[in-house]
Parts: structure tokens; C-alpha cells; sequence
């Protein structure tokens, strides 16, 4: 199968693909999506070269179940990873049978790689590890970098430590090259480092090989606690947090300076998007959401709309796409692009193709907002169709605490909404003004519309098993020397 891109620019090889995927990064946070003092040059250069959305979409308001979605175009109700995140003694994790987007890619011979945080589960004997998810190779700390005491961890040269505790009473982060623990803890200052340099080479590999690539990049960065090597530490003006945004830009310059130098820039979807909206109890440690409701951990706005940026230097025209997407379809764009088969499962996800090369209409209106801990009773919290979303419960969340907003804590305890609770996104994107159907007789039919879509999805969707609920073992925690003692403390390489 030639790819399906080839006829309209001209290219017979099938083309790279790079997914960035941030870390807690709100909808406010970059310089092109209008933070006054972010410092992220190279996501600004990516979408002022390309294409920038104002309506994409991750699929839940935290880490792990964000991921599943993102690498499998299905909602994380269908792989089993809610409620809630993984953690490093999880028993379960991302079932093998699940089909990942580097497990679409290796049948057209596509080397692949995965860097950074993965958090779909470690699991016996590291099963659940990207290798065993159609990746070559990994690098990275199989979970999320607070997973871990970090009190006594230097974040920030020359040796300032990581703010706060972090989770006491587990083995330290450890890196990981593919199944084998290199550093335990793992050292913050020559982490990002350690992934430029990893990245480098596999594209630089690839090139030469004249071999097609797929680069994933989940960083750890936004998410708490914040660190940054030499190179951007105090570089920024906006603090702890905004020194890690920038050396994550800082990576992402690496990255397109090694496109650039290897020829292959021309023939390279570079997709850029976060994993959830920002942890505002952070405070200025945090992310903020812009104009967004709330963030982290809620199916506001601010906990579920990202920052996205597709860039592909002659492919795809510079501009502004207002269409709704999501993470759900991307796997389905880069199967087409790559002319490669799609998994015989249900998928979520629509093929943004058209988005992307033309800037086309969405195959889709809709976007479903599951809370952090879905279940078949209460279903999805909040819909989208079209310009319109209809909450049919609301609720706050720990991560979302210390705004002003009373509905973003978890002091905002669970509320159904009959009949939903209605706003256009296009007027009024902050969800403030709830439209009230009694004034607006018109709106009963598209109530009614809302209802017939939710029950047709729901009709579709099969709850697959919690990996989650399945709880966690000690001994499954990642150690570097496995048979000594006291554990946690004594796992140190």
C-alpha cells in the first residue's frame, strides 16, 4: 500500500512521524497560545510554521488513562485503564492485545522509539513496558517522576532540591533503557540530556538507514515537581515552571536541528499536544488554562482542551484550525499517512487527514469527557456536538484546588445536571453562562439530538476490565538490585 499522502506531495517514501506529548501543560501555557512569559520558542516556530488547533482534545483529565487513549484511538473505558493512574506496584497495565500506534507502523517496516514518561504500566518482570508495546527501543521512567521520595533529589543545579516530598515509602524513579534499570534515582540535571542525545541517534540512525521512524516523546515536563538541567535553569521568567517548559523547547529544537541536519524535516509529521490540562494547586508551580475552566483532573474546558500543533515543512500550510479533534485520532491519521492497516478493533479516533493537508472539515462533532474514575452508572460527564456542551454532571478535583472558581476544588462535590447543564463553546468558552432551554425553545430539539447521540455511543461502548482495580503488589516495584534489603530504601544504583 503506496501512502495515501504520497500522490499529493509528490514523496514515495512513507513519512516519519514525531508525537510530542507534554506533561500537566495547560491550554494557557505556551507563548503562541498567549501566556505573556513563557519562554518556548520552538513550539511557537512549529506553529507559526504550522498548524494550530483551539478545539483538540485529550481524553481524560489525568495521566495514565490520557496515554492509553492517545497510543490505541480508544477511549480508556475500552482498555481498562481507569480509575485513575498507575502506579509503580500496579499489577495491571495496558493490555498486550491492545493495539499501539508503533504496533501499526512495524508491519511497514518502521523502526520506533519511545522516550520519557510512559505510565501504562511496568507490571511482572516489566511486562507492560513500550518494548513489549511495539517499540524497539525506550528511555525513560516508566511512570510519572513524583512516583517517588524526592525530598533529598537535586531538581535544579547547582543543587537545589525537588519541592516537596513526592510519594514516600516506594523504591526511587529509576531511568530505564528498554528493561534494564540505568540509574535508580534517576539523575533530574542530566535527564533531558540523556533524551536529546537518545532521540539524536535513533533519527540519525533511521536516516542513514533510509528506514521510516516514529519518534514518541511523552515528557515529564510540566509535571510536578518541576527540574531543568544547566541549560535552561533560571532561564526563564517565569520561574521553576517555566524553566522546565523550556528545556523541554529546548529538546524540541534539538529534535528539528537533528531533522534538518539528517534531510528528513520535508518528509516528518511532527504532532505536538499535552496529556491533561494543568494542576493549578500548584499554583504558580502549575499550569494555567487560559480562558479554560478549571484544569486537572475535572471535564471542564481546562482539564480536557490542549494546546496541538501539527507541523510538516511543505505538507501542511501554516494556520489555524478550529475544528474539534482529539488524541483519539491520531493513531487513525497516521495509519493512513503511513498506508498502513488499521487494528480490527473499535476505534474512537477519526482520520485527520484532511484537517491536517487541506485544512478540511472534522469527520467528527463530537468529544465525549469521562471523569477520572468512569463507570458504566454514571456513564460520560459531559458531551460535546458541534458548537454546543452539555454537562450532565459536574465535579471538582483535589488537582484542580486553590482558584478562585468555587467549582474547580474538590470541595465541588458531584452533581447531576437534568436537564444538562448547556453552554456554546464558540460565545462562551469559559463555560460561565449556562444557556437556559425554557428561553430558548430551539434548544429542545437539540437536547434532544444531545440524548440520541450519548445513548448511540453508549450503545457501543464496552467497559473493558480495570487494569487499575486489579491494585498493586510491592514486589513488583522497579528495583535495580532486586534481592536486597530494607526495600524500598536499599533499591539505589
Amino acid at each position: 500500500k503506496k501512502p495515501k499522502y504520497a500522490s499529493q506531495v509528490g514523496a514515495a517514501s512513507p513519512p516519519n512521524f514525531v508525537l510530542l506529548f507534554a506533561d500537566d501543560l495547560g491550554f494557557g501555557d505556551l507563548g503562541c497560545y498567549g501566556h505573556p512569559t513563557s519562554l518556548t520558542p520552538n513550539l511557537d516556530r512549529l506553529a507559526a510554521g504550522g498548524l494550530r488547533f483551539t478545539d483538540f482534545y485529550c481524553t481524560s483529565p489525568v495521566c495514565s488513562p490520557s496515554r492509553a487513549s492517545l497510543l490505541t484511538g480508544r477511549y480508556q473505558t475500552r482498555s481498562g485503564i481507569y480509575p485513575g493512574v498507575l502506579y509503580p506496584g500496579s499489577i495491571g497495565g495496558l493490555p498486550l492485545n491492545e493495539t499501539t500506534i508503533a504496533e501499526v507502523l512495524k508491519p511497514q517496516g518502521y523502526a520506533t522509539a519511545a522516550m520519557g514518561k510512559w505510565h501504562l504500566g511496568f507490571g511482572a518482570n516489566g511486562m507492560f513496558l513500550p518494548t513489549n508495546q511495539g517499540f524497539d527501543q525506550y528511555l525513560g521512567i516508566p511512570y510519572s517522576h513524583d512516583m517517588g521520595p524526592c525530598w533529598n533529589l537535586t531538581c535544579f543545579p547547582p543543587d537545589v532540591k525537588c519541592f516537596g516530598l513526592c510519594d514516600v515509602g516506594t523504591v526511587a524513579v529509576p531511568l530505564m533503557y528498554n528493561k534494564v534499570i540505568k540509574e535508580q534515582p534517576v539523575n533530574f540535571l542530566t535527564l533531558e540530556k540523556a533524551y536529546s542525545d537518545f532521540a539524536t541517534d535513533f533519527i540519525t540512525t533511521s536516516a542513514q538507514k533510509k528506514q521510516p521512524f516514529f519518534l514518541y516523546y511523552p515528557s515529564h515536563h510540566t509535571h510536578y515537581p518541576q527540574y531543568a538541567g544547566a541549560a535552561a535553569a533560571g532561564k526563564s521568567l517565569r520561574g521553576p515552571y517555566g524553566d522546565a517548559l523550556l528545556e523541554f523547547d529546548n529538546t524540541i529544537g534539538n529534535l528539528l536541528t537533528t531533522l534538518e541536519k539528517t534531510g528528513v524535516i520535508n518528509n516528518t509529521l511532527i504532532f505536538f499536544t499535552s496529556d491533561n490540562g494543568p494542576e493549578l494547586m500548584r499554583m504558580s508551580r502549575g499550569g494555567i488554562a487560559g480562558p479554560l475552566k478549571c484544569g486537572k483532573g475535572t471535564t471542564y474546558e481546562g482539564g480536557m482542551r490542549e494546546p496541538a500543533i501539527a507541523y510538516w515543512p511543505g505538507v501542511i500550510r501554516r494556520g489555524v484550525t478550529h475544528e474539534i479533534a482529539s488524541t483519539l485520532d491520531i493513531l487513525p491519521t497516521i495509519a493512513n499517512l503511513a498506508g498502513a492497516k488499521l487494528p480490527e478493533v473499535m476505534l474512537d479516533g477519526a482520520d485527520m487527514t484532511d484537517i491536517l493537508l487541506n485544512q478540511g472539515k472534522s469527520k467528527k462533532e463530537t468529544m465525549m469527557f469521562y471523569p477520572t474514575d468512569p463507570s458504566e452508572m454514571y456513564s460520560m460527564f459531559a458531551l460535546r456536538l458541534g458548537k454546543y456542551k452539555a454537562h450532565f454532571y459536574t465535579r471538582g478535583a483535589t488537582h484542580s484546588g486553590t482558584t478562585p472558581d468555587k467549582d474547580c476544588p474538590v470541595f465541588a462535590v458531584l452533581k447531576a445536571h437534568d436537564p444538562p447543564l448547556l453552554f456554546d463553546l464558540e460565545t462562551d468558552p469559559s463555560e460561565n453562562y449556562p444557556i437556559s432551554a425554557t428561553q430558548r425553545p430551539d434548544l429542545q430539539e437539540l437536547l434532544k439530538q444531545i440524548q440520541k447521540v450519548k445513548e448511540q455511543f453508549e450503545a457501543t461502548m464496552v467497559f473493558g476490565e480495570s487494569q487499575i482495580s486489579k491494585g498493586t503488589d510491592v514486589n513488583l516495584e522497579p528495583c535495580c538490585n532486586p534481592q536486597c534489603s530494607p526495600k524500598p530504601s536499599c533499591c539505589h544504583c
